[in-house]
């Protein structure tokens, strides 16, 4: 059975926050690093072969998976795709103070944030990545090294969940979740 992997990125002094980070390129802190670290040990430990990281590149991503590359030598390459979704106005805000609206907002599938990028649009970005991986006609083993969003859109490629279980669903910093086609 053919699998891919994905984690989310370190973290981020947004994540602290919180703030709603979405394309603003925020670097990694202190313990998202440590947390990088800690995310490569664990695959080194873990007996999977990885062959290839795919990650986002924004800047919190691809240091994320430059420093899996570099303890683990797995070669690593940009994929455009994983980049977070555009969330328009609510980029930056502090989550506590625009939660309820913003939770809300991420269920609905086809608004665009204003001036940013629905639901809709990541899925068939993030899809057309996942139907491509699926169907590649070889034994190679990927890690794909994302966003909380794009995450969230992955998880639905392999599970129904209803809009409520979608606008809560998360994935903590560094962590290795396996999928199945």
């Amino acid at each position: 059975m053919k699998k891919i992997y994905i984690s989310r990125h370190g973290q981020t002094d947004w994540n602290l926050v919180p703030k709603v980070q979405g394309i603003t390129d925020i670097p990694l802190n202190e313990t998202g690093i440590q947390q990088a670290n800690s995310l490569a040990e664990t695959i080194k430990n873990s007996g999977i072969h990885f062959d290839l990281i795919l990650h986002s590149p924004l800047m919190r991503a691809a240091k994320t998976a430059q420093i899996v590359s570099d303890q683990t030598g797995i070669p690593l390459k940009i994929e455009q795709r994983l980049i977070e979704q555009n969330f328009g106005k609510y980029e930056g805000w502090v989550s506590h103070r625009g939660g309820k609206e913003f939770h809300l907002a991420k269920q609905q599938m086809a608004y665009s944030y204003e001036n940013g990028e629905s639901m809709l649009r990541i899925a068939q970005r993030v899809y057309n990545l996942l139907d491509e991986l699926k169907n590649i006609q070889d034994d190679k083993t990927y890690l794909l090294i994302t966003h909380g969003g794009v995450a969230r859109i992955i998880h639905t490629y392999f599970f129904d969940i209803d809009n409520e279980e979608f606008s809560s669903y998360s994935i903590k910093n560094c962590e290795l979740k396996e999928y199945c086609f």
